[in-house]
């Protein structure tokens, strides 16, 4: 029954979702190709649709917009999607997702700007979130960071994959790694109570979620390949932090490198220069 339940929910989240995001594709009464193209490429980049195929997207999208086409109180619509997005990250995704289709063309209409106002009314966004939300997607960056998944929450999941490899992070291997945390310049900027957070997090989504789904996470949030080198050197510097790399942590470098898309020559200078 609790699987059903995660499931039924998870349904009429990505629901909620595609009704947002078609809502300011409409919202000028006109539907452009781009527009169409943007909603199709957010979908695919987000990891709350990953395991959907293309046919079940497809009705997902139908039944979304047959929904909409239905409905003849924009605030009922409103109340629906909001008691379908279960927290405010997902209320600030299906917002940020609705800005990037109202922006498809480079530029909002007043029609489109005005919906992203109501959505943004009706879902309890703040005025900062929204600036937020608009530089992201003006910048064609990903919504990660505007949802609380800075760049630096990711370089610490990966690096706490690596220390959980053969077995449960310890709480002193936690430590070590904070001050590890502490010690690259990629987190100058961050305090040792948040780096602490982020480690926290990290655990936390591996022993619910499992490894596949946070590598899906990663490959997500991490979109460029500086970042994605960043994010390997970080790993493997916790690798090879007392020595030779372990068979399971090896294991893991390697899905990593599979997973960021590094090359074999890349990956050799990047283990050579942390000592392995």
């Amino acid at each position: 029954m609790p699987r059903e339940q995660a499931l039924t929910a998870r349904k009429q989240r990505n629901a909620a979702l595609i009704e947002t995001m078609l809502l300011a594709a409409i919202a000028d009464g006109s539907v452009s190709q781009r527009e169409i193209q943007t909603l199709l490429r957010r979908v695919i980049e987000r990891p709350e649709f990953e395991g959907t195929s293309a046919q079940e997207l497809n009705a997902l999208v139908e039944s979304s917009a047959q929904r909409l086409s239905e409905a003849t109180d924009l605030q009922v619509v409103l109340a629906s999607l909001r008691s379908r997005l279960p927290d405010h990250k997902n209320r600030m995704l299906a917002f940020g997702l609705a800005a990037a289709v109202a922006f498809a063309d480079q530029r909002a209409t007043k029609l489109e700007l005005g919906l992203l106002k109501t959505i943004q009314a009706a879902l309890g966004i703040s005025e900062d979130e929204v600036a937020q939300i608009i530089d992201i997607i003006e910048k064609g960056g990903s919504l990660s960071e505007a949802l609380g998944e800075p760049l630096e929450r990711l370089y610490a999941e990966v690096m706490v994959l690596v220390s959980a490899a053969d077995g449960q992070l310890k709480e002193a291997e936690a430590r070590a790694l904070v001050e590890s945390l502490a010690a690259d310049p990629a987190f100058q900027e961050v305090s040792p109570e948040r780096a602490q957070g982020f480690v926290g997090e990290a655990v936390a989504a591996l022993a619910t979620e499992g490894l596949p789904r946070r590598l899906q996470v990663l490959a997500h949030g991490l979109t460029t390949h500086k970042q994605r080198v960043k994010a390997y050197r970080l790993a493997t510097k916790i690798a090879h932090a007392s020595g030779k790399a372990s068979p399971a942590e090896q294991r893991l470098l390697e899905l990593l490198q599979a997973t960021f898309g590094l090359a074999d020559d890349e990956v050799a200078r990047l283990d050579k220069g942390s000592g392995a």
